[in-house]
C-alpha cells in the first residue's frame, strides 16, 4: 500500500529503532528519565520557550494548554476548521468548560480584522451577559487549510491584537517544523511569539510516540498538574523520547523533500480531467482536491484506489493526500499513474 492518508502513518526507520533500543531511561513521572529531559531541553530551545513538558500526543497538549490559560466559561477563539474545533471530540468543552468561538478565514490563517469580527460577535451583549475573553489559538501549519503556513508577521499581528484584549495566544504546532522548513524561518521565532506552543513528533518527523508542550516556567509548572490529572504521566518514556531526539537530528531538513513531492502531486492532479486541486501550489506536504461527481464519487475513487494499493484520505468535501518520510518519488509516480487510470476508466464509463 502507498500510504498517502496522513503523515502519521510513518514507520520508525531502522536507525530510529536502534536509538530507541539504546535509550537510557528512568521514571518520567518523577522527572528522572534522562532521555526525556534531554528532549525537553532541546525542544524548549527549538521553540523559543523557557521550559517544556513531555506528553503522549498533541491533543493532550491542546487540552492542557487551554486548561492552564482559561477559566470555566471563557471564550476560546480558533479558526473554524482548526484541529481544536473539528478533531478533538469536544475536548476543550469537556476538560475546561470553555466556549469555542469560530474565526472565519479562507485558509485557516486569520487576520486581525477577522479576529475582531469574532470577538465582537462573542461580546455582542454587554457585561455581565457576554462570556469573558479567554484565549486565541492558531495552528501552524494549518491542516484543513491545505498545510498552509502563517508568516511571522501574520502571527505577530494576531498575537499583539489578542494581548491588547487580555488574551494569551496558544499555537497548535503539530507541523511547526514543516512551516519552518518551508518558510526558512527558525521555529524559535514562531514559537517565541506565543504564550504556549507544542510540537508533534509523530507526523512529518516520523517518530511513533510523543509531543512536547512548551511555554514559560510558570506555564509548565501549571501544565504538569493537568498532565497528571489527564493521565499523561509515563514511566520509562525515554524509549519514545529517543525516537523524537533521533527525528530532530535526522528528519527535519528532509521535510523539504516531502514538500517537493506534494508540489509534484498537485501539478499532476491539476492536469487530470475532472479534478480540481484546492491548493495547486502546496506550501508544505498536503494536497487537497475534488473530483467531478458526475465522473466518480469521492468514496468510489478512494475505495477503488485502495483496492489498487493507493490509500488517500477522506476529508469530507475533499480528498487529502499527504507526503511524508515513507513516500518516495517512485511510489508517488506509481500513485499518480493509478489515479489517472481510475479516472480514465470512469470517463470511459460515462462517455
Amino acid at each position: 500500500m502507498i500510504p498517502l492518508v496522513s503523515d502519521t502513518e510513518t514507520q520508525p526507520t531502522p536507525d530510529m529503532r536502534e536509538a530507541i533500543a539504546r535509550a537510557v531511561v528512568g521514571d518520567e513521572q518523577k522527572g528522572e528519565d534522562p532521555t526525556v529531559n534531554r528532549l525537553l531541553e532541546k525542544t524548549a530551545g527549538l521553540l523559543g520557550q523557557e521550559a517544556a513538558l513531555w506528553l503522549p500526543g498533541g491533543t493532550m497538549c491542546n487540552m492542557i494548554a487551554i486548561k492552564v490559560h482559561t477559566r470555566p466559561g471563557d471564550v476560546v477563539f480558533a479558526d473554524v476548521m482548526s484541529h481544536i474545533f473539528r478533531a478533538e471530540s469536544g475536548g476543550a468543552a469537556i476538560t475546561s468548560s470553555v466556549m469555542l468561538e469560530s474565526v472565519d478565514s479562507e485558509r485557516g490563517i486569520f487576520t486581525v480584522d477577522q479576529l475582531d469580527v469574532a470577538r465582537a460577535r462573542a461580546q455582542a451583549c454587554p457585561e455581565p451577559y457576554a462570556a469573558p475573553l479567554g484565549l486565541v489559538c492558531v495552528e501552524q501549519t494549518h491542516n484543513f487549510g491545505g498545510g498552509c503556513v502563517w508568516t511571522e508577521d501574520e502571527l505577530k499581528a494576531v498575537a499583539e491584537a489578542a494581548r491588547e484584549h487580555g488574551m494569551p495566544v496558544h499555537m497548535d504546532g503539530a507541523r511547526l517544523l514543516n512551516a519552518a522548513v518551508a518558510s526558512d524561518v527558525p521555529a524559535s521565532r514562531f514559537g517565541a511569539l506565543m504564550d504556549s506552543v507544542w510540537l508533534d513528533f509523530t507526523k512529518g518527523l516520523g517518530a511513533p510516540i510523543g509531543a512536547v508542550l512548551a511555554g514559560s516556567r510558570s506555564f509548565v509548572d501549571q501544565a504538569r498538574r493537568y498532565k497528571q490529572a489527564f493521565g499523561g504521566a509515563m514511566r520509562q518514556a525515554g524509549i519514545a523520547a529517543a525516537g523524537c531526539l533521533h527525528a530532530l537530528d535526522h528528519h527535519v531538513t528532509r521535510l523539504a523533500d516531502d514538500h517537493r513531492l506534494a508540489r509534484t502531486l498537485a501539478q499532476a492532479l491539476g492536469a487530470m480531467s475532472g479534478v480540481v486541486v484546492s491548493n495547486p501550489e502546496p506550501e508544505t506536504n498536503m494536497v487537497f482536491f475534488r473530483v467531478d461527481p458526475a465522473l466518480i464519487s469521492h468514496g468510489e475513487l478512494i475505495e477503488t484506489l485502495a483496492e489498487r494499493g493507493v490509500a488517500l484520505g477522506d476529508a469530507g468535501a475533499e480528498i487529502r493526500a499527504v507526503t511524508h518520510l515513507d513516500i518516495t518519488a517512485e511510489m508517488l509516480a506509481e500513485a499518480i499513474e493509478k489515479i489517472q487510470d481510475v479516472l480514465t476508466a470512469a470517463q470511459a464509463r460515462v462517455a
